[in-house]
C-alpha cells in the first residue's frame, strides 16, 4: 500500500529496508499505521501537512526530521464520514536529547493559529514539575518574543498566558496538582515526561472535560524512567496491546523508540532505535559516545545511559534490589497453598505508619508469598505517598492514632486456619510490640519457640538467597502491586564499607524513608530468613501447634 504522502511512505520504506533502524515496536508501528490508514474513508491532508511544516519551520527556525515529519502528517489523518481524527493520541517515546519537547513546542503552536482551522483550541501542558512544564511554554513564548513584530498582531502573551486572538485559542502549562485542575475544557492536552507518574489520578482529572472540542489530541511525550509499576508501565502495557493487535478501535499511535536488548547498547550504528534524531544532531552524538565510555567507571551514568538514553529501563543498579523484570516475573498466579506448611514474617518502624506480614511457602526452588498490609490513615506523613495504595486489594486503611497489634495477631490466626504455620519471625524491636498479641494466639519465642528474633547478621545470610530467587525466577505472588512496589522502594547496602571491613556481605534499607515504604519486602525476607523449616512445602495439618486466643 502507498498513501501518496511521501512522509509516510519514505518513512515506512527506510524502516522496512533498514535505512532507518528501528525497534521491534516501531516495525509493527508501521504496520498498524499502514492497515489504519488502508480504509477509503481516510483523507491524508497533505495541504494542511506542508502548511504546518512550513509554520513550524520558519518561526522556530528548525529544520523537521523524518520522524517529525512522519508524526506531523498522521496529526492530519482524517475521517471523511465523521470529519473526526484518524489518531486522537500520541505516544512518544525516545532517548534524552532528540528534540521531543522543540518538536511539540511548534505543535502546540501550530495547532493554536487559524492555519490549523479550529476556533476555541485550547491547549494544555502538563508536567510533574514547573520547570518541566514551562520547557515547551517557553519555547513557544521565547519565539513569539523574537517575532513579536508581526505576531503581536495574532497574539497576546504573557509568562502564564499565549492566546491566538483569531481563534481566541490558549496555550498554557500545568503541573499535575489534581486539586485545582476540574473543569478544563482542553482540546489538546501534552503531557511531557509521563514517566515521573506514580498514577493516573493527575492525568484522569486532565482528561475529565477533554474530547468536547473537533478534533481533540492527546500527544504524550517521554523517556523510559525509575518509576515502576506506576503510570508509564501502564502506558506500555497499553501500547504493546494496541500493536500485537490485542486492542482495537483505539486511535492511539504508539511510536515505542528504544533499544531491543542491553547488547546492541554497544553497537553505536544501533543507537538510532531508540534516538531517531542521531543522524542529524551530532552532538547528540559526542555526548552518547562520551557516557557510553564514562558508564564503565560512573554507576549514575550507566544507570541513565541505559534507561534514559536507550530506553532500557533500570533500577539503580548500584544500590537496586534487583531489576525491574525480575520484580515483574514474580506476576504469576498463586497455587491453592492449602495444607502448606508456611512461615511468617512481620515487619514495620511504627504502628501509626505501616505494618506489613507476609506469608511465605517453599516446594522445592520455588517461593510462593502472599501478605497483607495495615496503613495507619491519621499518619500526618501518609500524603506523601504517592503510590495508588488505596486501589491495592493487600493494603487495607485503619482510621486510629495506630494499628493495634491484635489486627495483625487475629489476621495471622485467622490464616493460622488453612496453612501450618511454623514460626513467626520478626526483629527484637517489633517482637516487643507484638510479644503479648502473638503469645495470645499461641506463638511465643521461649516456651514453644515458634517465634524467631533474628538479627541483622540473619538478613545478611538469607539476601544471595533472596538475589538468586528474583534472579531465577523463583518467586511466585500473584498479582501483588504493593509488594512489587516495596522491593523497588528498597536499597541494598554494602556491610562494613564505610569503615574498610567490606565481606562482600548486603543489608537492606530505605531509598527514601517517607514516601516509598519497604515494609511488604522487609516482611518477606524476615519470613525467609526461617525458611529451612519448611521440607517440601506441603503438608497437612496434623502437625499443627494448638493456637488458643
Amino acid at each position: 500500500m502507498t498513501t501518496k504522502c511521501k512522509y509516510i511512505d519514505d518513512y515506512i520504506s527506510d524502516i522496512r529496508s533498514d535505512k532507518i533502524h528501528a525497534s521491534k515496536e516501531m516495525r509493527k508501528a508501521v504496520d498498524y499505521i499502514e492497515k489504519k490508514l488502508d480504509n477509503p474513508d481516510v483523507l491524508i491532508d497533505t495541504e494542511k501537512t506542508d502548511k504546518a511544516k512550513e509554520l513550524i519551520e520558519r518561526y522556530f527556525e528548525m529544520k523537521l526530521l523524518p520522524w517529525e515529519l512522519f508524526v506531523l502528517v498522521l496529526m492530519h489523518c482524517y475521517y471523511l464520514s465523521s470529519d473526526s481524527v484518524v489518531f486522537d493520541e500520541f505516544y512518544i517515546m525516545m532517548g534524552r536529547g532528540n528534540g521531543k519537547n522543540g518538536f511539540i513546542s511548534g505543535v502546540a503552536w501550530y495547532l493554536s493559529t487559524h492555519y490549523h482551522g479550529v476556533k476555541e483550541y485550547n491547549i494544555d501542558i502538563i508536567a510533574n514539575s514547573e520547570d518541566q512544564a514551562q520547557t515547551s511554554f517557553n519555547d513557544i513564548y521565547n519565539m513569539l518574543e523574537s517575532t513579536w513584530k508581526k505576531s503581536k498582531k495574532f497574539f497576546y502573551k504573557s509568562k502564564e498566558l499565549i492566546k491566538n486572538l483569531k481563534t481566541k485559542s490558549y496555550i498554557k502549562y500545568n503541573t499535575s496538582n489534581a486539586r485545582t485542575k476540574d473543569g478544563k475544557r482542553s482540546a489538546c492536552l501534552i503531557f511531557d515526561e509521563r514517566h515521573e507518574y506514580e498514577n493516573s489520578k493527575n492525568i484522569g482529572v486532565f482528561s475529565s472535560g477533554f474530547g468536547k472540542r473537533k478534533h481533540s489530541r492527546i500527544f504524550s511525550i517521554t523517556t523510559n524512567g525509575y518509576v515502576r509499576d506506576g503510570v508509564l508501565d501502564e502506558d506500555m502495557r497499553l501500547c504493546q496491546d494496541v500493536l500485537n493487535g490485542a486492542v482495537t478501535g483505539l486511535g492511539l499511535c504508539p511510536l515505542i523508540y528504544k533499544m531491543d536488548g542491553d547488547e546492541e547498547c554497544e553497537n553505536p550504528e544501533l543507537w538510532e532505535k531508540a534516538n531517531p534524531s542521531l543522524p542529524y544532531f551530532q552532538e547528540l552524538r559526542k555526548q552518547i559516545e562520551k557516557d557510553c565510555l564514562k558508564k564503565e567507571y560512573d554507576k549514575q551514568t550507566e544507570l541513565d545511559f541505559y534507561t534514559k538514553r536507550m530506553n532500557l529501563p533500570r533500577s539503580n543498579m548500584e544500590i537496586a534490589v534487583t531489576n525491574w523484570e525480575n520484580i515483574k516475573a514474580t506476576n504469576k498466579p498463586l497455587p491453592d497453598l492449602s495444607g502448606w506448611s508456611c512461615t511468617v514474617g512481620i515487619d514495620f518502624a511504627l504502628l501509626r505508619d505501616w505494618v506489613a506480614v507476609n506469608f511465605h511457602f517453599k516446594k522445592g526452588n520455588e517461593r510462593f508469598d502472599f501478605g497483607c498490609y495495615w496503613i495507619c490513615t491519621r499518619n500526618p506523613e501518609l500524603s506523601r505517598i504517592k503510590a495508588p495504595w488505596q486501589t491495592w486489594a493487600t493494603c487495607i486503611a485503619v482510621d486510629d492514632v495506630d494499628i493495634d497489634e491484635t489486627l495483625i495477631a487475629d489476621y495471622i490466626f485467622e490464616q493460622g486456619q488453612k496453612y501450618n504455620i511454623k514460626k513467626i519471625v520478626l526483629d527484637n524491636f517489633r517482637h516487643t510490640s507484638m510479644k503479648k498479641a502473638l503469645a495470645d494466639i499461641g506463638f511465643d519465642a521461649k516456651e514453644r519457640k515458634n517465634v524467631q528474633i533474628i538479627r541483622p547478621s540473619d538478613i545478611m545470610k538469607i539476601q544471595p538467597v533472596i538475589d538468586s530467587c528474583f534472579n531465577r525466577h523463583y518467586f511466585t505472588w500473584g498479582d501483588n502491586p504493593a509488594l512489587r512496589w516495596a522491593v523497588n522502594n528498597t536499597k541494598l547496602i554494602r556491610v562494613g564499607k564505610k569503615n574498610g571491613m567490606d565481606k562482600g556481605n548486603f543489608e537492606y534499607g530505605k531509598i527514601e524513608a517517607k514516601s516509598r515504604k519497604t515494609d511488604p519486602f522487609m516482611a518477606l525476607v524476615h519470613s525467609m530468613i526461617a525458611e529451612d523449616e519448611l521440607d517440601s512445602g506441603v503438608s497437612t495439618f496434623v502437625d499443627i501447634p494448638v493456637i488458643t486466643c
